[in-house]
């Protein structure tokens, strides 16, 4: 489906320079069928990248791609692109029987009821051929805070890459929803930030819309923070001299018909010590705690970018931190420290060796995949220890609060931007498949080492 398919009437306040931006728009898709079908040569289908940051305030991840703003929070699980809109009634719009307005109105968030899931409500037209779509815009971390806004289109701007290098800048449109000041004022957004570009899997999301405009297939790469990749391309990063895409670990993706989160087939989670020979502790989950039903779209392990720490329901969460707690026992050298919130589990960082490339020599935590994984996820004390007082550090894993636990199609597991930082991960929705490097500290590679300067 393409993208931009028809542009509703422009009001009437704006209505010859929308008109010229419809045209524009309406060029851009023909010229895109026409290459689409007749082969293409040059850059017009070449991957994509954008820079990633952190923002140390709410450690949140932001994209830097709307042209003429701030930049937009990174939401994996999202269905849209949202921003606030400089005018309101100086942008175009969708009819609200559009094709694009059933996509940007076809998920469901759970926390919502139906009149937040419709487009538009049955007569509300009046009868008006050109009755405008709303989309409802949410705030990505809580979910609960959304507002009505335009489905409109927004300038975005990128650069075209090899894989190893910007190359040149390519500007685009995307679809995306208007928000009102209010919503981005109100949410636990950057300072700074314009709004929110979604990554989940929905047809409105940026990647989805990438890879229609593109033609590169529906695959991206996000390392954070750093670099997000859109496209079907070798990675390199920093001084690691292989392409990573051959070289990193692979899982089949499970999908949730409840959301647009991407699901990891976890079937167990086991702690362990990596230089002592000491036995593997698996946490004594309760049967069927990690999987995740196909009819209510609960339970499953999710990858989160706006969830800060990994969260897990409370009987996952007792079972694992009783693992993780024998398993560090085990040595009887490492010294307890009294709890910091919100972390329960934290130690005396005098009792502990500290590792000269991975961080601190404490149990790794294996997060046990199903079959057709490559390989297990491994959490290194990188991502799984934090300092969170003088001489403190804590295992960074929280118990999920009681409204996220009980809301419809809650996960089990949430796992956190701080456990996927400093790790390559590639999502193919083409083949279901996600690609995972681990902690890449001491490869060479890093996801600060994406060479963003042009060749001369």
């Amino acid at each position: 489906m393409s993208t931009i398919k028809q542009l509703a009437p422009m009001r009437r306040l704006c209505f010859n320079h929308l008109l010229a931006v419809s045209v524009l728009l309406l060029a851009a898709a023909l010229v895109q069928e026409c290459t689409a079908q007749g082969g293409s040569s040059g850059g017009d289908h070449a991957p994509l990248v954008s820079p990633l940051a952190k923002d140390p305030a709410t450690s949140l991840y932001t994209i830097s791609i709307k042209d003429g703003s701030g930049p937009l929070v990174v939401d994996l699980a999202g269905p849209l692109v949202w921003s606030t809109c400089a005018c309101a009634s100086g942008h175009p719009t969708f009819p609200c029987r559009s094709a694009e307005c059933d996509a940007a109105n076809g998920f469901n968030w759970p926390q919502q009821g139906r009149q937040w899931q419709q487009g538009y409500d049955a007569g509300a037209d009046g009868g008006d051929h050109y009755c405008t779509c709303t989309a409802r815009p949410c705030d990505p971390v809580t979910r609960a805070r959304c507002a009505a806004g335009d489905l409109t289109t927004f300038a975005m701007s990128a650069n075209a890459t090899d894989g190893r290098n910007a190359l040149y800048p390519v500007s685009f449109q995307a679809v995306g929803a208007c928000a009102p000041d209010w919503l981005l004022r109100s949410s636990s957004l950057p300072a700074g930030a314009a709004g929110v570009a979604g990554f989940g899997r929905a047809p409105l999301s940026l990647p989805s819309q990438l890879a229609v405009r593109r033609g590169f297939g529906r695959r991206f790469a996000l390392c954070l923070p750093g670099v997000a990749i859109f496209g079907d391309t070798p990675i390199f990063l920093g001084s690691y001299p292989p392409d990573l895409i051959t070289t990193i670990a692979s899982t089949p993706l499970a999908a949730n018909p409840r959301n647009g989160g991407y699901y990891l087939p976890v079937e167990a989670i086991s702690v362990s010590w990596p230089n002592w020979n000491l036995a593997t502790t698996r946490a004594a989950l309760p049967p069927s705690a990690l999987e995740l039903d196909a009819t209510t779209g609960r339970g499953g392990v999710t990858l989160s970018t706006v969830q800060r720490y990994t969260a897990m329901r409370s009987d996952v969460y007792r079972a694992f931190v009783q693992a993780f707690s024998e398993t560090i026992g085990k040595p009887g050298f490492v010294k307890p420290m009294p709890a910091v919130p919100p972390f329960e589990l934290c130690y005396d960082t005098f009792s502990l060796r500290h590792v000269r490339v991975l961080g601190w020599d404490v149990p790794l935590i294996r997060l046990e995949l199903g079959a057709g994984a490559s390989m297990n996820w491994t959490v290194d004390s990188g991502n799984s220890m934090v300092q969170a007082a003088d001489r403190t550090l804590c295992l960074a894993v929280v118990e999920m609060a009681p409204e996220a636990e009980h809301a419809a199609a809650a996960p089990a597991v949430v796992i956190g931007g701080y456990q996927v930082e400093d790790n390559l991960l590639v999502f193919d929705e083409d083949t279901e498949v996600l690609q995972f490097s681990g902690l890449l500290w001491g490869s060479g590679a890093t996801c600060s080492g994406f060479n963003f300067n042009a060749p001369q």
